[in-house]
């Protein structure tokens, strides 16, 4: 199930929790984030073709490539296997923000994007079926976990896809981690 926290940024006290779609769309609107639930229009399976998977969600993709003038989509794929998991998400670990929408879509799996907003920190759990999408020049971060596991979809307006620009914040480091939140929901 998605989740939303909301906290305060200077000391990460928890203002709020929601997990329903409509609470969470709706608080995530309000800072210019778009929240969607999306279905496959085809049955998928693991070890489908990224070609396969775009061809499921075409309808939404199309919609929001028209939309916000995307140039392109993606598929990404991480698994707890994988020799540079470490590596990929230290990467995005750190308060960044970018020039062009971050946008996601969760095929299979999970990931926590943290927004910082005003003085709130934004703490979003995506699952199976949810996209995300980060405007421009926002400041969040991403944790995937130490075992991670998903498959997105991403879509981008520029060539150079997915390039960060470092805060410098430290802020990341006062807030749960996408593995305590695990373990805190179980």
């Amino acid at each position: 199930m998605s989740m939303l926290r909301i906290y305060q940024d200077s000391d990460a006290c928890e203002l709020g929790s929601f997990s329903d779609f409509a609470s969470v769309s709706n608080r995530l609107e309000k800072i210019g984030v778009l929240f969607e639930q999306w279905s496959a229009s085809q049955p998928l399976k693991d070890g489908d073709s990224s070609d396969t998977i775009l061809s499921a969600y075409k309808s939404p993709v199309d919609r929001l490539m028209a939309k916000y003038g995307f140039q392109s989509a993606d598929v990404v794929s991480l698994q707890p296997d994988h020799p540079d998991r470490e590596t990929f998400r230290k990467k995005f670990l750190d308060e960044h923000t970018h020039v062009d929408f971050e946008v996601r879509f969760f095929v299979r799996g999970q990931g926590l994007f943290y927004i910082h907003a005003g003085d709130k920190v934004y703490c979003v759990l995506c699952e199976k079926g949810d996209l995300i999408s980060v405007p421009a020049d926002t400041r969040h971060w991403f944790d995937m976990g130490t075992r991670p596991r998903f498959t997105c979809i991403r879509l981008f307006t520029t060539p150079e896809g997915w390039v960060a620009s470092y805060t410098g914040d430290k802020i990341a480091q006062r807030f749960p981690t996408f593995d305590e939140l695990m373990r805190e929901a179980a």
